[in-house]
């Protein structure tokens, strides 16, 4: 079985794309061939998994200035012509869009070569390249349930999560509470700002509280120095810069503090952890807020809109959240039955159908292609 895998630009995107790879290898033998663009993540992870990658120039289209708009639709022509040869030379069985810029032309070369295509959608509100060839797909694997009206033939198998989430362990119901504040591996200003102006009052009103803040690279020694500042007990808070091993800090925590994208939203779910989640407002059509409030439904997260988390909001929600730990507890519960430790394989399993619903004769394959 040959599969195209098409897409990329941020984790969100690739990390399962690479899940379902695996998955496809390791079940079906497929041989793959990922399409994606110089700019994303896909041209350094993609290569560093050992799969085969083709680059094609396209670019960004919403919520961009209109010089960019024109750059993308004058590339858009020779993306699609890049990609019809591509699937030319590849002859794949299924073409899948894991959304990102380069999902686009490719898809859509795909369709009007009347080759199954699979969407994979990470979000709850898909971004704008999925939701342009949703109802032109074969079939669909979304995250979220609101995701599925946007596609043909969706199902909700969930995105692929390290299996070391599925395997934590639960925290000691008389263990001291643990905040882990995770910004994502750039960390995120608007959490690295928040915390320390209610940092030593969070600790007096929580006995034995400890916080881990991972802040990002660019952002650690300033929020370091801001935390040491308030004069809370150094023993009682720590910042890095990037944390490793991420399973485990799960673990820890019985309350994370975090943005709301698609991998942060999936890992949380697979190791039934409590949310108190803030939306990135600049994701694109706001994609991180919609994420958030399928967990607010679910009663497995709180959130909390950036330009509403005032210091003392930000306080009182997070100390009402840990004086209640059989409610945190519930959240978590809750939290985990959203999860899909299998989604690798089911994703995989329908490229499979798609692929052997549709076989064609050597000569047929050749006329869909011309």
């Amino acid at each position: 079985m040959r599969v195209l895998i098409a897409g990329g630009g941020t984790g969100g995107h690739i990390m399962p794309a690479l899940a379902i790879a695996q998955a496809l290898r390791q079940k079906y033998q497929a041989e793959l061939l990922f399409v994606g663009t110089p700019r994303g993540l896909e041209s350094r992870l993609v290569p560093q998994a050992g799969h085969r990658l083709e680059l094609i120039q396209v670019g960004q289209f919403n919520h961009v200035s209109l010089t960019t708009r024109l750059r993308t639709l004058f590339d858009l022509p020779a993306s699609l012509l890049h990609c019809r040869k591509l699937l030319k030379q590849f002859r794949p069985e299924v073409v899948i869009s894991v959304g990102g810029y380069a999902s686009g032309p490719a898809t859509i070369a795909a369709i009007l070569a009347r080759i199954p295509t699979l969407a994979v959608e990470p979000n709850a509100y898909p971004g704008m390249a999925n939701r342009l060839v949703g109802k032109h797909v074969s079939a669909a694997a979304v995250n979220f349930e609101p995701a599925i009206r946007y596609f043909r033939n969706a199902q909700v198998t969930g995105i692929p999560v390290r299996a070391e989430f599925f395997r934590l362990q639960m925290r000691p119901a008389d263990a001291p509470s643990h905040l882990l504040v995770f910004g994502g591996s750039q960390g995120a200003r608007a959490l690295n700002r928040a915390m320390p102006p209610i940092v030593a009052r969070l600790l007096g009103a929580v006995p034995g509280l400890t916080i881990l803040h991972q802040a990002g690279a660019r952002h650690a020694e300033e929020t370091q120095a801001a935390y040491a500042a308030t004069g809370a007990d150094p023993a009682r808070w720590q910042v890095h810069a990037f944390l490793d091993d991420m399973p485990r800090r799960f673990e820890a925590a019985d309350l994370i503090l975090s943005r709301s994208g698609a991998s942060t939203v999936a890992e949380e779910m697979a190791a039934g952890k409590p949310a108190l989640l803030v939306p990135f407002p600049g994701a694109a059509d706001d994609h991180q807020r919609k994420n958030a409030e399928v967990m607010v439904q679910a009663n497995a997260a709180r959130m909390l809109i950036e330009s509403e988390m005032a210091p003392e909001r930000l306080l009182e929600t997070l100390v009402s959240l840990f004086k209640d730990r059989m409610a945190l507890r519930q959240m978590g519960e809750n939290a985990r039955k959203l999860a899909h430790p299998d989604a690798a394989e089911k994703i995989a399993d329908m490229v499979a159908r798609l692929a052997a619903s549709n076989q064609p004769t050597g000569s047929e394959y050749q006329d869909r292609r011309v």
